[in-house]
């Protein structure tokens, strides 16, 4: 018995995963044989090589490469089912996914085609994981062609909001930050907000500070998708510090898309340790050959934190959530006890 153990043993919950990014490499081979799709990789070997990214737009393109398969009711099942084996595997008790409804429309697939497949999945795993899942819908911040931009936003607030009794918890804004700052989007989340939706837009990833700013004044951002860049603004950690604004980190993929070197160069301790409410996830995990148990573990191995302090992360993803307050109280309850049961096995 361990500290890493018990750092995958633990119960926890995953805010930041995008479901077209968990499709594990021989699904998406799958995928793609019976749905007659040619890939320029012939084995699951060769896809996970793929998976190292010059930039973030070459990351972009091997996540549409992946969509690009799923055509099918069955498909969108398929693959919200296996998510949900893969987090019970790693002790997840709840799960908020990103999905990107505009993108599956763009590529001609109706929403009774996604939506009713994801739904599908979405039963079975509450049914047999007893694992709860809930969507953040993601607007597209750029696309290639820019005249599009306002119509898939449109397209995905609509989405969003027809789906709030059936999961749908929170709009989200991702895609490459560089030359579409959050501001322009503020509509499309007042929309939401007065839905009684959320506010989760990806920021501070590959901008900086002002990107999250953007999102705060603009957006309202309840929570902040990546923000590990408000490092570079003494005055917005004070901000998130004060107002409790928590912070979805998913370390593997900052150094995986380049943003830092290294884990020693990442600002996670600097941010926990100046009292920022610091959430660990796992974002596209087959993508960057990772999991949310190995992020757990990085926190020891690579960050330094004591068990204790990884306890109090852990415990931030239950409060950060958008689950009920009820709920969230009972979550931390039972894993706090679960928590004291486990260490004293490991």
């Amino acid at each position: 018995m361990s500290i890493e153990s018990y750092l995958r043993a633990m119960p926890k919950v995953e805010l930041h995963i995008h479901l077209e990014g968990a499709i594990q490499p021989a699904t998406v081979l799958g995928l793609a044989r019976r749905n007659r799709i040619d890939l320029p990789y012939q084995d699951e070997a060769a896809l996970r090589k793929s998976f190292t990214y010059r930039d973030f737009d070459h990351f972009v393109e091997m996540f549409i490469i992946v969509t690009r398969c799923l055509k099918t009711v069955e498909d969108y099942e398929l693959i919200v089912y296996e998510l949900g084996a893969e987090l019970a595997r790693q002790n997840v008790c709840y799960a908020e996914v990103t999905v990107t409804p505009s993108t599956h429309y763009r590529f001609g697939i109706p929403q009774d085609t996604w939506f009713i497949g994801i739904q599908r999945g979405r039963k079975r795993v509450q049914d047999d994981f007893g694992i709860t899942l809930n969507w953040i819908f993601n607007i597209v911040r750029k696309w290639a062609e820019p005249s599009i931009t306002g119509s898939m936003a449109d397209y995905v607030t609509h989405v969003a909001i027809e789906g709030k009794n059936d999961g749908v918890v929170a709009l989200g804004l991702a895609g490459s930050e560089a030359g579409a700052p959050p501001e322009p989007f503020a509509r499309w989340f007042e929309q939401a907000r007065s839905e009684g939706l959320h506010s989760v837009p990806h920021a501070g990833e590959m901008a900086g500070a002002e990107s999250i700013w953007g999102a705060i004044q603009a957006l309202g951002a309840e929570r902040i998708a990546h923000g590990v860049r408000a490092i570079e603004d003494p005055g917005l950690v004070e901000y998130l510090v004060a107002h409790r604004l928590p912070l979805d980190i998913t370390p593997t993929s900052n150094i995986q898309l380049g943003m830092y070197p290294d884990y020693a160069s990442h600002p996670l301790p600097r941010l926990h340790g100046a009292g920022a409410i610091v959430t660990i996830s796992s974002d596209d995990p087959p993508l960057f050959n990772t999991t949310l148990n190995d992020e757990y573990v990085l926190l020891s191995t690579e960050f330094g934190l004591e068990t204790g302090a990884i306890d109090q992360i852990a415990l931030n993803g239950v409060r950060a959530s958008f689950l009920p307050e009820t709920q969230k109280r009972a979550m931390e309850k039972t894993f706090r006890e679960e928590y004291s049961r486990l260490k004293a096995m490991h």
